[in-house]
């Protein structure tokens, strides 16, 4: 018996996602759900449209921020509750994010 989506108080389902909105015409563009019934996780955005978030079931992925489809994901066990932060050394991309008492680091292609 699946837990998610459950039926709000408009009979509608209801669910956690990640939406982009079109900031000129507030245009739904696309939304991305979340497999966690909500999230605490911030959503970081690079110049190469890769957008990056988690959950709190452990779910730490990348999507396309051009449509929302899915790139990358892992899971890294506790809940992630923390903005992902992106860095460079030595001209090599990095992407971070904190989970429980963790920091995991990530390099990107």
């Amino acid at each position: 018996m699946a837990l998610w989506p459950k039926i709000g108080n408009q009979g509608k389902a209801f669910y956690s996602a990640i939406r982009a909105i079109d900031p000129h015409t507030g245009e739904k563009k696309w939304d991305y759900r979340l497999s966690a019934p909500s999230t605490e996780a911030g959503v970081l955005t690079t110049a190469g449209n890769v957008l990056f978030s988690g959950g709190r079931d452990g779910a730490f992925y990348a999507l396309d921020a051009r449509d929302g489809k899915l790139l990358w994901e892992t899971n890294l066990g506790p809940s992630v509750s923390a903005g992902p932060m992106t860095f460079a050394v030595d001209g090599k991309q990095y992407v971070s994010i904190q989970a429980g008492s963790s920091l995991f680091t990530f390099a990107l292609r």
